[in-house]
């Protein structure tokens, strides 16, 4: 089976995905955070920076746009192809309240017209392959027959699909009754993403699905990094494992020139979700989300690896 990592915003950029892979390797594919060109096409230089194929050497690197305008859409294509790019993922899932009043992620499927008119301009006119990462619906995963009959019409190299519908953002369930109806009728290859912390998480995707090949992992992987060789049979993570590979990100932080508080600022939203690796720590989580230097940070994170790491906890929520 292939497992990718999924695309998170603030987390997965260019630093994280080379020292994560290099610590642990085995993933088969990162997704880039979106892309979000303007009106014309326009991109901010930071997010174009992230996806220069000099600053991912060795990653199976896809960038994904944000975007609901078939020109600004093939605009940042052609820059990608000219990078060297075959593939582009198109972002029909955002959940956000930022995005989707504006029609753009999991507000796309708002209008299913208009989200078909979008993919006959960019299929006929892009020169990259397009995968496709949704949601089973705004409302409930009962519209996704509507939304797969569209899909269908086109040559999605893969289709994503993000087992909940809109509404149900990152807490509720998966529905892995309504995915393992549309694998089923999909004339798109398909990949599960939703919920996968756990080896016996997976499994329970693969009594839905079992002939499935392809899943993408997000706040599992970033909560245990090592998640990928977990899946794969291989040891869970150690403390010193985790150790290095936050040493390191935060050495790459402050040497690609990020000041000390913003380094610190993308170490604790890194440590949102590695905290559940220390189960029954609250007052740990505290004490790294109150640091207001590295020093205390430091302090605070070196007492956890310390005394309350456990390796085969998963995040829950």
């Amino acid at each position: 089976m292939e497992l990718y990592f999924a695309p998170m915003e603030g987390i997965t950029t260019c630093l994280y995905r080379r020292i994560h892979a290099e610590i642990f390797p085995g993933t088969d594919r990162y997704y880039a955070p979106f892309l979000a060109p303007d009106g014309q096409g326009n991109c901010r230089s930071s997010s174009l920076r992230d996806i220069l194929p000099e600053n991912n050497a060795d990653i199976d690197l896809v960038p994904q746009i944000l975007c609901n305008r078939p020109e600004a859409f093939l605009r940042v294509a052609r820059l990608l192809a000219d990078m060297g790019y075959r593939e582009v993922n198109l972002n029909v899932g955002c959940p956000s309240s930022t995005v989707v009043p504006k029609h753009k992620g999991a507000g796309m499927l708002l209008d299913l017209n208009s989200l078909d008119i979008f993919l006959a301009e960019v299929f006929s006119r892009c020169p990259l392959r397009i995968s496709v990462k949704t949601r089973l619906g705004m409302e409930s995963a009962a519209e996704f027959p509507a939304i797969l009959e569209i899909y269908n019409r086109y040559p999605i190299h893969q289709l994503i699909i993000h087992a909940r519908d809109r509404n149900g953002m990152y807490k509720s369930e998966p529905d892995l009754a309504a995915f393992a109806a549309a694998y089923r009728e999909s004339r798109a290859p398909v990949c599960y993403n939703g919920n996968l912390f756990s080896p016996a998480s997976l499994q329970t995707v693969l009594a839905a699905a079992p002939e499935l090949n392809a899943a993408m992992l997000g706040r599992g992987a970033v909560t245990d990094p090592a998640l990928f060789r977990r899946l794969r049979g291989g040891a869970p993570l150690c403390a010193e494992e985790l150790a290095e590979f936050l040493r390191r990100l935060e050495a790459a932080f402050l040497s690609a020139g990020i000041p000390e508080h913003y380094a610190l600022a993308r170490l604790k939203e890194i440590w949102f979700y590695t905290i559940h690796m220390f189960p029954g720590s609250p007052k740990g989580a505290k004490a790294i989300n109150k640091a207001q230097s590295l020093a205390d940070y430091h302090a605070a994170a070196d007492r956890l690896l310390q005394n309350n790491f456990s390796p085969t906890a998963a995040f829950s929520g």
